[in-house]
């Protein structure tokens, strides 16, 4: 908390007593005609005391210029690495990875319940950095997809990615993919959208498409220009085929748009700056930790089964593992829900008394 003027603090608390006179129908100075405007000049003051929280730091990433690095985390360990280790400035909880984490294929398989608990772990994990999870189809229909995205944002989420899929859904990247129709496509993206503002707009909505790769590309564009206009704030089509279509994408799709750099997948592996010329915003990169968590465990088993210890260059000393997986204080607030239903920042006080004396002890 800053350093807050003893002048100015004194102000807050006499404009405070004052409005509270007022309703208790004992003030009769110059404010009672409205109550309220007695704290009209500090609000200002006191809305700058307040930490950002993860979906308006997120907007901030998204309004400004450039493509962004998105790596994917999978749990509460790669996660913290991406921030503290790598420094990115926002990250992704991979569905792909965290059901891989869990032994099983990316099919469909963990349940609305695990997912959210996956959330949890990773927004735990991070002090500032902005995150957006994985929420598949949204776990139903459209009322099942606005509690999804109610639950994620409970969770710490900056932001949802809710997708066309059919359930049980598969790795964008793979065979056999079925989309919903558009008009239902549409009212999942609406929906989630809808429980986002109902929440005070604590979370961001990443509106994804697999229809390229059953209806073709222009169907794939038409439900991205859709999602835009039923208010999702990112769109992503899922699985381009080359650098023509991603550039058709570009083109046609107005606001933030995301690519999926999969190693090994169906579209191109394009340097960031490519990518940023064409029009993207984000650039994820799905496999990546995963894969190298895995060939990292492969090695380290070798290496024991062989030789009674793990190769040298696998092996951190203690003190830097223990600060690898050591918990910092929090300095950005996550959300929470407040008895009446509101949503609210963690940490970011309890109201405009709750400000003015985190002020005072601040001096």
């Amino acid at each position: 908390m800053p350093q807050v003027p003893r002048c100015q603090l004194r102000g807050v608390i006499v404009r405070l007593r004052c409005c509270k006179k007022r309703l208790d129908q004992k003030c009769n100075d110059k404010h009672a005609d409205d109550p309220t405007s007695c704290l009209e000049p500090w609000t200002g003051f006191l809305a700058a005391q307040r930490p950002q929280t993860t979906a308006e730091r997120l907007r901030r990433l998204l309004a400004q210029p450039g493509l962004h690095l998105m790596p994917c985390v999978f749990d509460g360990l790669s996660a913290r690495l991406c921030e503290q280790a790598a420094g990115f400035p926002l990250t992704f909880v991979s569905g792909f990875s965290v059901c891989a984490a869990h032994g099983l294929p990316d099919t469909g398989l963990l349940s609305f319940a695990e997912m959210a608990a996956a959330m949890r772990q990773v927004s735990g994990a991070l002090r500032h950095t902005p995150c957006i999870g994985d929420g598949d189809t949204g776990y139903g229909n459209a009322v099942s997809c606005k509690r999804t995205v109610r639950a994620y944002a409970a969770a710490g989420m900056g932001g949802i990615m809710i997708e066309d899929q059919l359930a049980p859904k598969v790795c964008g990247h793979t065979r056999g993919k079925r989309v919903v129709g558009a008009a239902e496509a549409v009212r999942r993206v609406r929906a989630a959208v809808d429980a986002a503002a109902e929440g005070g707009g604590d979370i961001l909505v990443v509106a994804r498409t697999d229809a390229r790769a059953s209806e073709g590309l222009e169907e794939a564009l038409r439900r991205c220009e859709a999602f835009r206009a039923a208010g999702a704030d990112v769109t992503f089509l899922e699985a381009p085929r080359s650098v023509a279509e991603m550039e058709a994408y570009c083109r046609r799709v107005e606001g933030p748009k995301m690519a999926n750099l999969l190693a090994g997948g169906l579209t191109p592996q394009l340097p960031p700056h490519q990518l940023e010329q064409m029009g993207f915003k984000l650039a994820a990169f799905p496999i990546d930790l995963i894969n190298a968590s895995i060939v990292g465990m492969r090695e380290a088993l070798g290496g024991l089964r062989k030789h009674g210890r793990s190769p040298a260059h696998l092996t951190l000393p203690f003190d830097e593992l223990s600060r690898s997986t050591t918990t910092r204080r929090r300095s950005t607030p996550r959300s929470r829900t407040t008895p009446t239903g509101r949503r609210e920042a963690r940490g970011g006080g309890g109201g405009v008394l709750a400000l003015a004396v985190k002020a005072r002890r601040a001096r």
